[in-house]
């Protein structure tokens, strides 16, 4: 008797995006079913119990993809639910996770990695438990970006938040590591505690043992009180090391012991002293060259090296550019009191095509200089920026309209101005309007569309999912 194939039941609001995902499951031996609403599935749910739940965040329903995971994580917790969303963001991701999806996926999505991941949702099972979610999500602000990579850091974050093991970070110098360790921290069970940094390369090699793990008044000359440290300060709660690569050779065996028997002895203390501390330590240089080079303890990297998160640069997420601008251009002008602050089209390529070496920190720190030195309270032009960054050449000046040919609501095909969009926006647009004119013509229907664009129907689905765009209505555009 044949083995009957596993059962995906597929939730969105968008038909498109359910006849795309049904078409590319079947094909690859899933028997796949679907429905537009939360409350569609829960009665679907509860006659026959699919083997997996694919369910889009956002729908024009009462009833919300986070909502549905939350009763079926009760009522029908065999289920393994993986979330989509073109809506991403740490805070969605880090709730998704929490409240037990499988996994959570940001759309525009890559065909592969989903079908990836309902093939490890389908051999695992419901093997996300939900816990306590954070009160204060806002904590993990100035995390910004809905990249897979970025996506990865968000989930990263949010499954090992409750863990007690040790964290390492890695990534660039100004990817944000200390931001990712503040999250973890925030969303962790010590969130109520101190949050205490350290910079191995901020204090002096010969104070760096005091400035750790404290000593006592007297224990060498200078030392005319007592001193905690900052693993005694960091109590209750967690500790970052940041560029844990520069901590002085032989400090590299004392704070082994720390983390093996959460035990210190300050300078000029007898006795050890217990600290329940939780450590995250951050590093840009790579430790396993130093461990190699003898520079760096092969014990205490492994202590260290419990759970690994890397934070991509810049230059492998650019396409985040423009969003990293607006979240900083908005916290920037709240800050200076100077508000309504935009940005204009020439401004924003000059940013984008910049190389960023110091990431996003350096990024950060434009946004602040141009917000500061606007020369008035409405746009940031390129004369606000640097002068390395405008020698680009891009000429400096306010926001322009641009025009393509596109089809009006009457029907007459005509110049249609795009007001402040980048090139990559123009062509986006272009495409966008071609699609829906071809749409339009063949009334939605699917296979003449795409053989008039020189497209297979796969192609068409995955760009309509792309542009959010509906083959049923009139302009082709919908919200998914």
């Amino acid at each position: 008797m044949p083995r009957k194939p596993p059962h995906i039941l597929v939730v969105d609001d968008d038909m498109v995006t359910c006849e795309l995902l049904c078409e590319v499951f079947t094909h690859e031996g899933f028997d796949t079913t679907f429905e537009h609403s939360g409350e569609e599935a829960l009665s679907a749910l509860s006659v026959s119990q699919p083997d997996l739940l694919l369910s889009d965040i956002r729908m024009k329903t009462r009833l919300d993809g986070l909502s549905l995971l939350e009763l079926v994580r009760r009522d029908y917790s065999a289920i393994p639910v993986v979330l989509m969303t073109a809506f991403g963001s740490i805070e969605t991701a880090i709730r998704a996770v929490k409240e037990g999806a499988f996994d959570y996926i940001s759309k525009p999505f890559n065909i592969d990695e989903l079908v990836a991941i309902a093939r490890r949702a389908l051999a695992n099972g419901s093997a996300r438990q939900p816990s306590a979610i954070l009160e204060d999500e806002g904590r993990t602000s100035g995390l910004v970006g809905r990249t897979p990579s970025m996506l990865e850091v968000y989930k990263m974050i949010a499954r090992v938040s409750d863990s007690p093991a040790a964290v390492l970070v890695t990534g660039e110098s100004g990817t944000g590591k200390e931001l990712v360790a503040r999250a973890i921290h925030a969303l962790s069970t010590r969130r109520q505690k101190i949050f205490v940094p350290f910079n191995c390369t901020a204090v002096p090699k010969e104070l760096s043992e005091g400035y750790l793990f404290g000593h006592v008044r007297g224990a060498f000359t200078g030392a005319i009180s007592d001193s905690p440290g900052v693993i005694r300060t960091a109590a209750g709660g967690t500790l970052f090391i940041d560029e844990v690569g520069d901590l002085p050779l032989d400090l590299q065996p004392k704070l082994l012991r720390f983390l093996q028997e959460g035990e210190i002895q300050p300078l000029g203390e007898r006795r050890p002293i217990q600290v329940d501390v939780r450590i995250i330590a951050a590093t840009n240089t790579d430790l396993e060259t130093m461990v190699e080079q003898g520079r760096f303890r092969e014990d205490l990297y492994y202590r260290l090296n419990v759970i690994r998160l890397r934070v991509p640069p810049l230059r492998e997420r650019r396409s985040e550019v423009p969003s990293i601008v607006n979240y900083y251009i908005n916290h920037y002008s709240a800050k200076f009191g100077r508000h309504n602050i935009q940005i204009t089209p020439q401004a924003v390529d000059l940013l984008m095509v910049a190389d960023w070496p110091g990431n996003v920190r350096e990024l950060c720190n434009e946004i602040q200089r141009a917000v500061a030195r606007a020369e008035n309270d409405t746009w940031i032009t390129p004369e606000d920026l640097s002068p390395e960054l405008r020698r680009v050449g891009v000429p400096a000046s306010p926001p322009a309209s641009v025009s393509v040919l596109g089809t009006t609501n009457t029907g007459r095909s005509e110049i249609v101005p795009l007001k402040n969009v980048t090139l990559a926006d123009a062509l986006a647009e272009v495409e966008r309007r071609m699609i829906s004119e071809a749409l339009r013509k063949h009334k939605g229907n699917i296979s003449r569309t795409a053989r008039e664009l020189g497209l297979t129907r796969r192609g068409l689905y995955l760009k309509l999912e792309r542009y959010e765009m509906n083959p049923n209505t009139a302009n082709g555009t919908t919200d998914m």
